[in-house]
């Protein structure tokens, strides 16, 4: 898993990067010196008790207080450029990975962040070649990567330590920044702003790819789903229609068009069921279908009543849409 900023996959994450190691580096050779320069004053001033016991009052020479003077004043010139300098390269980074114009030839994704999960969308002028998913991103390495951001409910805010800094998305507002990955990877997300009981379960990933292979994805998603081939995914299909996920979940080729939850058309290729809760096992499914509550507490995912002997088709039906 790659969810740190130590460990970058792009120049917007590496630009951050080198930031925090020219401070670090600065400001502990400064902590350093302050720490010596304090250390070496106690000693001097404790062997000049020990030599000379002072008697009375003990005036500095005219000498003395000139060059004492001139030292703190170099001492207070050169920690307000120091800090200058570092605000004025801190504010030249930022500016940097946080502009909303993407280089040429982007590719454009929304993203929108819901209590707990989020949204994707891939935008196109060509409408049959908007996608629409959840929860994971695709993207082609060394292409930039337009991501518009929105929020459905609360503040949520979109991270990707690997590739780029965080951004706040705000209700009623659209936010605009771009990323890119140097190299095929999967890099972890996360939102980084407290939006509800269950922030800490509100993850995402993007897997960057090399172009072939994106773009094979990206036609394999623009597909409907798969039609079940044997009698325990067709029974599976039939017990979904049926069930109050059809109220929720969305599948291209089937009745089911909701749009409150994910969409489910190519649910089975994800890596993660919940935004990041669990590998998508089947295991794990069931457990998720039978009580979410219990799984994510406070997630909007309804309890459905399946059966039992309904259970097992349903898993095979939505982990067959890949």
């Amino acid at each position: 898993m790659n969810q740190s900023m130590w460990h970058t996959g792009g120049p917007n994450a590496a630009h951050i990067q080198e930031l925090a190691v020219f401070f670090g580096l600065l400001l502990g050779t400064i902590f350093v010196i302050v720490v010596a320069v304090a250390l070496l004053s106690i000693r001097r001033r404790h062997r000049g008790i020990e030599q000379e016991p002072l008697e009375g009052s003990h005036q500095p020479s005219a000498g003395t207080e000139h060059r004492l003077r001139t030292t703190v004043g170099i001492a207070s010139g050169v920690t307000v450029v120091i800090l200058f300098g570092l605000t004025i390269l801190s504010v030249s980074v930022g500016k940097a990975v946080s502009a909303s114009v993407a280089p040429a030839g982007n590719l454009s994704v929304e993203v929108t962040g819901a209590q707990w999960w989020w949204k994707v969308r891939y935008l196109n002028d060509d409408p049959s070649r908007v996608l629409l998913t959840a929860n994971e991103i695709h993207i082609p390495a060394g292409r930039p990567i337009a991501i518009r951001g929105l929020a459905d409910d609360v503040i949520h805010s979109f991270w990707v330590p690997g590739l780029q800094g965080k951004r706040d998305l705000i209700p009623g507002r659209i936010t605009l920044e771009w990323l890119q990955a140097d190299r095929p990877g999967e890099y972890r997300g996360q939102c980084a702003e407290f939006c509800g009981l269950q922030h800490a379960h509100m993850a995402f990933w993007i897997v960057s790819e090399s172009p072939d292979q994106f773009n094979k994805w990206m036609d394999n998603q623009l597909q409907p789903s798969i039609e079940p081939v044997d009698d325990d995914t067709k029974r599976g299909q039939s017990i979904f229609l049926k069930s109050g996920c059809v109220l929720c979940h969305s599948i291209r080729g089937t009745d089911a068009s909701a749009q409150i939850g994910p969409d489910l058309t190519h649910f089975g290729s994800r890596k993660t069921i919940a935004a990041g809760t669990l590998p998508n096992t089947k295991g794990n499914l069931a457990g998720w279908i039978a009580d979410p509550q219990n799984i994510k507490p406070g997630t909007h995912m309804a309890t459905v009543p399946i059966q039992p002997a309904e259970m097992q088709p349903l898993i095979d039906y939505l982990e067959s849409l890949k």
